[in-house]
C-alpha cells in the first residue's frame, strides 16, 4: 500500500533562533500514505503461518486459568507501558518506577513520562470495548499520556509540520517527514474507519493500525507510545487479548533498529516485511508473558506455603493475591487493595515481612514503605526481555 511524496518549501525566516544555515529556505518532501480503510491484503502461506502462530500464542496467554486476574493483568500492562517508554529512550530503574507509580516518591521528568505512559495504556485498554474507535478516543489516550508534563499539546492534533531525525529547525534533511498538517484529519478519519472493521485477522489489523498511525504522526509528540497503545486496543476489541496484553514493546525495545526498519518498509510499500517483523515480535512477547506469569505464580505459591499456618481469614491471603500489582507498598495501599482495615493490612504486611517476602525500605518510623524484592527482580528481568529462569 504505497503512498506518495509531495515536495514542499520551508520558508526563509530571518527571525528564527536557528543557526544561520537553517534560517534560509529549503525544499523537503513529506509523505502521504494511501488509506487503509477496506484494506485486507493477502500474503503467501509462510507469512500467513507466522500471523496465525502469533495469534495462537496470544490466545493461549489469554486462555490460562488464573487465581487473581486483575493484579496479573496490571503487571503485564505495566510492563508493556514501561517498555513502550523505553522504545522512546525513556529509561528508569524498575524500583524507581514502582515507587513513582505508587506515589511514594517525587516524580522526575522521566518518571513522570513513564507513569503517564502506564496511565494512557490503562485508559486505552479500559475503553477498548467501547462501541467504536474514534479520533476523540485516540486524542484522549494522548491526553492521558502528555497532560502531566506537556499540557499544551495533550490531546491536540498537530497544526504544524513535524518530522523525524535531521535537525530541530527545519524538516530539510530529516529521516522522515509525515503528511502536511492539513491532511491529517482525513487520514485519521480513514484510520479509525479501518480500526472498526473486522475483515482482516486481528493481529494483521493491529500491525496495520500501528504502522499507519506512526506514518500519519498526528501529534506533536508522543506518537510512538500512543500508537503502541492502539495495538492493544485492536487486540482487545477483536477478542484476541481479552485479559492480558502481550508485552510486544519489550521485544520492540530490544530490537529497535529492526522495528524502525519494519515501519520504513511499510511506508515503502513492503507491508509483508512489516507484518513478518510484527508477528515474530508478538509471538515472542506472548511466550515471554506466559513464562513471566508462571514465575510470578510460582513465587506466590512459595509465599502461601510460608504463611500456611495463618488463619484462612487473615488479610495476608488477599495480600498475596494482589501483590503483583503492588511491588512497592505501604499500609494504605494494602488496605485499599485488600479492602481490609488498616490494622489488618498492617498485620498482613508484618506476616509477609517475617516470611521474607517483603523488605522494609529506609529507617523511617512513620509512613513506612515495603518492597517485594522477588517481584522487582522478575520485573527487571522481563522488562529486559529475558525469560525468568
Amino acid at each position: 500500500m504505497p503512498g506518495h511524496f509531495v515536495s514542499a518549501v520551508w520558508a526563509w525566516d530571518p527571525s528564527s533562533p536557528a543557526p544561520p544555515r537553517h534560517r534560509r529556505a529549503c525544499t523537503y518532501e513529506y509523505f502521504v500514505p494511501a488509506g487503509v480503510a477496506g484494506a485486507n491484503p493477502t500474503f503467501d502461506s509462510q507469512l500467513a503461518g507466522l500471523v496465525a502462530e502469533a495469534e495462537h500464542a496470544i490466545a493461549a496467554l489469554n486462555s490460562r486459568p488464573d487465581r487473581a486476574l486483575a493484579p496479573l493483568a496490571r503487571l503485564l500492562l505495566r510492563t508493556e507501558s514501561i517498555a513502550s517508554s523505553k522504545v522512546e529512550g525513556l529509561h528508569a530503574p524498575v524500583r524507581a518506577v514502582a515507587f513513582a507509580e505508587a506515589e511514594l516518591r517525587r516524580l522526575t521528568p522521566t518518571l513522570g513520562e513513564i507513569v503517564s505512559s502506564i496511565d494512557a495504556m490503562q485508559l486505552a485498554i479500559d475503553r477498548a470495548t467501547d462501541d467504536a474507535v474514534t479520533v476523540e478516543g485516540i486524542a484522549d489516550i494522548h491526553r492521558a499520556l502528555m497532560m502531566r508534563l506537556h499540557p499544551a499539546i495533550a490531546g491536540s492534533i498537530r497544526d504544524e509540520q513535524n518530522w523525524i531525525g535531521g535537525n530541530d529547525y527545519t524538516p530539510c534533511g530529516a529521516e522522515f517527514v509525515p503528511p502536511a498538517p492539513q491532511l491529517v484529519a482525513a487520514l485519521l478519519a480513514d484510520l479509525v474507519t479501518y480500526c472498526n472493521e473486522r475483515d482482516s485477522s486481528p493481529l494483521m489489523q493491529a500491525a496495520m493500525v500501528h504502522a499507519q498511525f506512526e506514518t500519519i504522526h498526528p501529534f506533536a509528540d508522543g506518537n510512538g507510545r500512543t500508537g503502541r497503545a492502539l495495538v492493544h486496543v485492536v487486540l482487545r476489541r477483536r477478542g484476541l487479548a481479552t485479559r492480558y496484553v502481550p508485552p510486544i514493546s519489550v521485544i520492540l525495545a530490544r530490537r529497535r533498529d529492526r522495528y524502525i526498519r519494519g515501519l520504513t518498509a511499510f511506508r515503502d510499500g513492503d507491508v509483508a516485511a512489516w507484518l513478518e517483523m510484527f508477528a515474530l515480535a508478538s509471538t515472542e512477547a506472548a511466550s515471554l508473558a506466559l513464562h513471566y506469569l508462571e514465575a510470578v505464580e510460582a513465587a506466590q505459591a512459595e509465599w502461601r506455603a510460608a504463611v500456611r499456618s495463618l488463619r484462612r481469614d487473615s488479610a495476608v491471603w488477599e495480600l498475596i493475591d494482589v501483590l503483583p500489582a503492588h511491588p512497592v507498598l505501604n499500609v494504605p495501599i494494602v488496605a485499599a487493595a485488600t479492602r481490609r482495615s488498616a490494622p489488618q493490612a498492617r498485620a498482613a504486611i508484618a506476616a509477609m515481612e517475617e516470611a521474607g517476602v517483603l523488605s522494609l525500605t529506609g529507617s523511617a518510623k512513620r509512613n513506612r514503605v515495603w518492597e517485594a524484592t522477588t517481584l522487582l527482580d522478575l520485573l527487571t528481568a522481563v522488562e529486559d526481555g529475558s525469560l525468568p529462569s
